[in-house]
């Protein structure tokens, strides 16, 4: 006999479902203040946060090794990395290897540092790695010829992906991943499970974008979110002249763009996506307890 089920009440049924969005938080965010990647992981665990990102070094340098850069060596060693995170309930959301695919050392070292990342998201299970292109268009190379590079490398990370079943995020960061127009078609033409977006709150609300307008153009293709608020200087000053910013010098929903990070968030909620979102913000105590605490309000 089937259990009996019990009556919703009306004021159950008119709950809202519980959101798919997590937080997570990148290590990036203590490096303006010269932090390690221990010091970040001790703050993910303080604000019960499920989900982490970190850069990668290729190679080791002083700074790291004295404690003081939060990105990790690419010749970690992964399996205790993976069990050092795991007992601290930590999941790895994305691996940052924003070394740009663009200009001419894109295939000579932005392809071979993304196959690197690749191989170490997949030994210690994170789903995804971060790609973008450069802050500015490299000199002596037209718009057609950089557009069809970029391509080619693409190409070339995503045959490594696809061995190792790790998706490869396009990361809005400079003047190509910025022209929305050119990021969809690239998108379509590969037209690949393992190609997909990260999208950047901060940065394209800074390269002049409508934030909304830009994330519902490339929905389809939505993997991870970084996180990130607009101080009112820095826009009067920097929007529509640059095209991305490390880290927001303001909490999350302290800045210009909160209303534009909340109507983000209200849309993706609407169309039941699943992701994490990544606060990237200055790294003071005030600065992620206020950003976790309004962006878990907001989700």
């Amino acid at each position: 006999m089937a259990r009996p089920t019990k009556n919703k009440s009306s004021s159950d049924r008119n709950q809202p479902a519980a959101s798919k969005i997590k937080i997570g938080m990148h290590t990036d965010n203590w490096r303006p203040v010269s932090g390690s990647f221990e010091q970040a992981v001790a703050a993910a665990v303080e604000h019960r946060l499920t989900h982490l990102e970190f850069g990668l070094v290729d190679g080791q340098n002083f700074i790291q090794g004295l404690g003081y850069d939060p990105a990790l060596p690419l010749d970690v060693d992964e399996m205790w990395l993976k069990g050092y995170l795991d007992e601290r309930g930590l999941q790895v959301s994305q691996i940052d290897a924003g070394y740009p695919l663009t200009g001419p050392k894109g295939a000579v070292y932005g392809v071979p540092y993304v196959w690197r990342a690749i191989r170490m998201a997949h030994l210690i299970g994170c789903p995804y790695v971060d790609s973008t292109d450069g802050a500015q268009k490299p000199k002596g190379y037209t718009d057609e010829e950089v557009a069809a590079q970029w391509r080619f490398n693409i190409k070339l990370a995503l045959e490594r992906a696809e061995s190792f079943k790790v998706g490869v995020n396009l990361e809005p960061h400079g003047p190509y991943t910025n022209n929305l127009e050119l990021m969809v078609k690239i998108l379509k033409e590969f037209d690949s499970p393992y190609l997909g977006v990260n999208f950047d709150t901060g940065n394209t609300f800074i390269a002049g974008h409508d934030p909304l307008a830009y994330l519902k153009a490339i929905r389809p293709w939505l993997r991870h979110v970084h996180c990130k608020d607009v101080p009112k200087e820095l826009a009067e000053a920097s929007r529509g002249e640059d095209t991305g910013i490390a880290s927001s010098g303001v909490s999350i929903g302290h800045g210009v763009n909160a209303p534009n990070i909340k109507a983000c968030i209200d849309y993706l909620k609407e169309t039941s996506w699943e992701g994490v979102f990544s606060i990237e913000t200055l790294a003071t105590p005030r600065n992620i307890r206020e950003s976790v605490e309004w962006l878990r309000s907001a989700v």
